[in-house]
This record gives C-alpha cells, sequence and structure tokens, in this order.
C-alpha cells in the first residue's frame, strides 16, 4: 500500500456559478506546468463537465470501473499539459454510496494509480449535497471558490457551518473567484470571513483572487484552459500565484499522506453523516 504524502485538495464553492471547474483544471494545469503529476476528479455526478469544458471525450467513465469492465488507468483521460482527468458518469452517486464489494474494488483501482500522482484535485458538484460534503470531508484540503455575489457568500458560509458543525472541519482556504481587482478580492474574503467570526469558531486562510479578464471568457468558449490560451494575462497570472501558493501547503503526514486513505475516508463520512441524520431523524 502507498504511503507518499499525496495532496488531495477538494475545490468547492458551495453554490454553482462561481467558476469551480475552471478554477480546479487550470490550477491543474499550472500545477502540471511546475512538475507536479497531477489527477483531477471529476466529483460532480449531477453535471459531469470537466472532459466537455477540455474538448476531451470520454467513452468509459469511473461507473465501469466499479462494474469491472476496466481498470481506473484505463478510464483516466490525458488533458493539457499531461494532467489526468477521472470522467464521473452523470447522474450517479455510486461513489459515494458504495456496498462493500464496490468499495474494496475502488481502493483497488486507486492503489494502481496511487504511485503516479503527487496531487489529486476533487471537483466537486456545486451545493452542499451529501455528495459533495462526503468529498469535502474527506480531503485533506478545502479550496472554497467564492465570489462577489451575496449568495456566493450565503453559500459558502453555510457549507462552513454545516462541516464545521458535523464533521469538525475547522480551517478552510477561500479563493475569491471573477472579481475586478486584488482589492475587490480581499473584500470578498473579509465578508465572509467576519460572517463566520461571529457565529462559529473556524480558520479561513486568504488564498487569493482570480480577476476576470476577457482572455478568460475566450479560453473558456475555446475550451482551453487561460493559463495556456493566454499566459500573460491578468488571470492566468494571478491562477499561477494561487499554484504558487499550493506547493507550499503543508503535505500530509502518516496515514493522511496516503490516497487510499482518501477513499477510506469517503465510506466513513458517507456513514458518520448517515448516522447524523438518523439521530436527527429519531
Amino acid at each position: 500500500m502507498n504511503s507518499r504524502p499525496v495532496q488531495v485538495i477538494a475545490v468547492s464553492g458551495g453554490k454553482g456559478g462561481v467558476g469551480k471547474t475552471n478554477v480546479a483544471i487550470n490550477l491543474s494545469v499550472a500545477l502540471a506546468e511546475a512538475g507536479k503529476r497531477v489527477v483531477i476528479l471529476d466529483a460532480d455526478f449531477g453535471l459531469a463537465n470537466i472532459d466537455v469544458l477540455l474538448g476531451l471525450r470520454s467513452t468509459k467513465t469511473i461507473e465501469d470501473v466499479l462494474d469491472g469492465r476496466c481498470s481506473l488507468q484505463e478510464v483516466m483521460l490525458t488533458g493539457p499539459a499531461g494532467i489526468k482527468i477521472i470522467p464521473a458518469s452523470s447522474g450517479t452517486r455510486r461513489l459515494t454510496m458504495l456496498s462493500s464489494l464496490e468499495h474494496v474494488g475502488l481502493i483497488r483501482a486507486f492503489s494502481e494509480i496511487a504511485e503516479q500522482l503527487d496531487v489529486l484535485i476533487v471537483d466537486t458538484a456545486a451545493g452542499i449535497s451529501d455528495s459533495v460534503v462526503n468529498f469535502v470531508s474527506a480531503a485533506h484540503e478545502v479550496l472554497l471558490v467564492v465570489c462577489n455575489e451575496p449568495s456566493s457568500i450565503t453559500d459558502a458560509y453555510a457549507m462552513i457551518k454545516l462541516l464545521n458543525r458535523d464533521f469538525g472541519r475547522s480551517r478552510f482556504r477561500i479563493l475569491a473567484n471573477m472579481v475586478a481587482d486584488e482589492a475587490e478580492g480581499r473584500q470578498v474574503f473579509e465578508t465572509l470571513n467576519n460572517v463566520c467570526q461571529q457565529f462559529i469558531e473556524v480558520a479561513l486562510i486568504y488564498t487569493g483572487a482570480i480577476p476576470f479578464d476577457q482572455h478568460l471568457r475566450d479560453a473558456v468558449r475555446q475550451r482551453h484552459p487561460v493559463i495556456l490560451h493566454a499566459p500573460s494575462s491578468v488571470s492566468a497570472r494571478a491562477l499561477r500565484d494561487v499554484s504558487k501558493k499550493l506547493q507550499m501547503w503543508p503535505l500530509p503526514s502518516r496515514m493522511e499522506g496516503r490516497l487510499l486513505f482518501f477513499i477510506e475516508q469517503l465510506t466513513a463520512v458517507d456513514s458518520q453523516r448517515r448516522g447524523i441524520g438518523e439521530r436527527r431523524d429519531g
């Protein structure tokens, strides 16, 4: 079993439309350019779209792995800068609602690729569904993407509160996206931080701000990461700055450093969540 430190980073955002998936893709490319071996797990089972956003075509998904039709290695797509993508099957929640046999199979599948990556980026769905909570709770690091909209702040706060109350998560990294400049990004962070400090005991860490520019819009339309499409653009430079910070984050140690520990946690968190639900219903 692999015991190498592997960063597992959940990229989430509460509400939809905050540019979460675009951030996940570009950060992955920036990390790959820096020499990291990166895999993105598309964990949006309602609207799996990383392959679409990159102009790739997937013929197999992680559901095929669970059904024993192929290996995880065969499912992975190769994207820009050599990043690997594990595409999800839209409309399935099986990855967080596994039978015992499927759980063993998934651990075996990830053990086969464990030596091939340094960072696993988990791109979650929007909202705070059970699936999203499972993935965010199991990850070593949580990067919440927010924008300068009241609904974004409200939904991010709701996710932070839920994860803190039910799963003891007390540290969150915050990235302001689609802002005018660094000053607006700081303002978005301070707004969220002030709300959290009033009601819950958590530590929010400002990770940076990604300005929205025309180059980013064009890159999305052309299904290409802006970091490669317009390397010198304001948005691309900001994303690279964030990726440099990410590389300085402390690596997990001991059991938490194992990729397979993340997979184990998915089942553990699901059981914990179901227990919480049963106690509340009772």
